[in-house]
């Protein structure tokens, strides 16, 4: 059994009406929903407003991924979760990022970068191709996803160079971007994955769906110690010079 926890800041869906209808329950139970429909996933929800923004240490150390959307309230998130957010992924929890969580405290602190991008609110045709079909997280899906309208993100990215790039986006006025990236920090894996703006239904897309299933499975928690740091005595016998 795979425990996921879906995080979302959900203030959008509370005072955008056009949100709200497209996502009346919140984001958050959009996608634990369609999680939920997933043997051998067990999935709760986290948000902002709760204490602790929901990820006590108790949540934590029970969660084997964690998904993470926020957009307007990045700098209302503790510095103290964040820190424990990013340790518990060194220690082996998986990590998705959605759509604008690329500017969260949580993914710039694991990135080290600006995580900065150019943007345009339009509502075009974005089309994901599938650049490593032989990717866990792209099995299912064919050469590409083609959403109908999307908020554009667009090149230079300012993220660290992936480990792997899965997909690339084409959006109508003409920019790309890497938007499937995944990452290793730790004993943790992480993977970036860019459709997801709120006033557009992204999440009810059955291939946007199939994408964080498979992402879950491939990032769920590393159960193995990880290497001790610091001084350590010799293995060996010997007089010390």
């Amino acid at each position: 059994m795979i425990n996921v926890t879906v995080w979302n800041e959900h203030r959008h869906e509370q005072t955008n009406p056009e949100v709200s209808a497209i996502y009346p329950n919140g984001i958050h139970n959009a996608i634990a929903d369609f999680l939920t429909a997933e043997d051998g996933l067990a999935v709760r929800t986290a948000t902002l407003d709760q204490p602790a923004h929901g990820l006590t240490a108790d949540v934590l150390d029970a969660t084997d991924v964690l998904i993470w959307w926020g957009h307007k309230a990045h700098k209302e998130v503790s510095d103290t979760v964040v820190a424990a957010v990013q340790q518990r992924v060194l220690d082996g929890m998986g990590l998705i990022v959605l759509h604008s969580g690329h500017f969260s405290k949580v993914f710039k602190k694991l990135m080290g970068t600006s995580c900065d991008l150019k943007w345009r609110a339009d509502g075009e045709k974005e089309r994901l191709w599938v650049i490593d079909p032989t990717h866990p997280i792209a099995a299912g899906i064919g050469p590409y996803i083609e959403l109908t309208e999307e908020e554009m993100y667009g090149e230079h990215f300012d993220i660290p160079a992936p480990d792997e790039l899965v997909f690339i986006s084409w959006f109508a006025g003409g920019e790309v971007f890497r938007s499937g990236c995944t990452f290793r920090r730790g004993n943790g894996k992480i993977f970036y994955f860019r459709p997801g703006h709120e006033t557009h239904p992204t999440y009810h897309d059955p291939n946007v769906q199939r994408v964080i299933v498979n992402a879950v499975r491939w990032a769920h928690r590393v159960n193995r110690e990880r290497p001790r740091y610091g001084w350590v005595p010799p293995l060996e016998p010997h007089t010390p010079s």
